[in-house]
């Protein structure tokens, strides 16, 4: 029986936890050869004891060099290059403009832009010959952010917002050669999405917040909390050849908190 990704070459860029790591064990399993870019160390270290064939890049991904590393040791392991994940993401609590120090506001735009929109650009850039040869596919990680109110704060709901304009932009730019799509997901279990420093937040992780199973399942009309294996499967299939008629489009993997009334 043959895996949905079966040789497929992909690199996973944020790839220590959460999304990034189910994603990661997803396409494997699914037949797909996986190299990562993480800049945490001892991320990098747990991946590389337990996925000793997984090519292990430590970095930061809102860098040129990290993501040309990257994109260097997959094509050096696997001759080429097909899919590309972005999973990197940092978080801002909800504060809204007016909880907003003022003299937070551009150290506070400048990380949260960085890590959630930048790091795409990079990342893209750095695979962009490879995937041309490959004629390949990109994947971004929007949010529910991107489309409904109240699931972030200010900086976090438009940085997200930027990411969907990536998305639309990059695969009306890279068709017909490159197909470019986002997943969507809602709020998610086991997550270690952090706070960003600038805004005095970096100790504090999503998947910490009292109640959050509860809380997550409460918003959707499914009465889900999905982890991030459930969310991994929409990579998958926009990796995967039964996509191949979709570009600039996203897989809302939220439990329906569009319909929610």
């Amino acid at each position: 029986m043959t895996g949905w990704l079966d040789g497929r070459r992909a690199l996973v860029v944020g790839a220590g936890s959460g999304i990034g790591r189910a994603v990661v064990d997803a396409y494997l399993a699914e037949g797909a050869r996986v190299a990562v870019l993480e800049r945490d160390e001892s991320k990098c270290d747990s991946l590389a004891a337990e996925l000793p064939r997984v090519p292990v890049v430590t970095g930061d991904a809102t860098t040129r060099a990290a993501n040309e590393a990257a994109v260097e040791a997959a094509v050096s392991a696997f001759g080429g290059l097909d899919v590309l994940v972005n999973c990197v993401g940092v978080f801002d609590f909800y504060l809204g403009l007016s909880e907003l120090d003022t003299e937070a506001i551009d150290d506070g735009f400048a990380e949260v832009f960085s890590v959630n929109v930048k790091s795409c650009l990079h990342s893209v850039k750095a695979a962009l010959p490879e995937l041309s040869r490959s004629g390949g596919s990109v994947i971004l990680t929007e949010s529910t952010s991107a489309y409904y109110p109240g699931r972030g704060g200010v900086l976090y709901v438009s940085s997200k917002f930027a990411v969907r304009g990536l998305v639309t932009a990059l695969a009306h730019e890279l068709a017909p050669t490159i197909r470019v799509n986002g997943v969507a997901p809602g709020g998610t279990l086991g997550t270690d999405l952090r706070g960003a420093a600038s805004l005095g937040l970096s100790d504090r992780r999503l998947a910490d917040t009292p109640g959050r199973a509860t809380e997550l399942a409460a918003r959707t009309p499914l009465n889900v909390a999905l982890s991030g294996a459930d969310h991994a499967w929409s990579y998958v299939f926009l990796a995967s050849a039964r996509s191949s008629g979709v570009t600039g489009g996203v897989v809302h993997s939220d439990g329906g908190v569009g319909i929610k009334t």
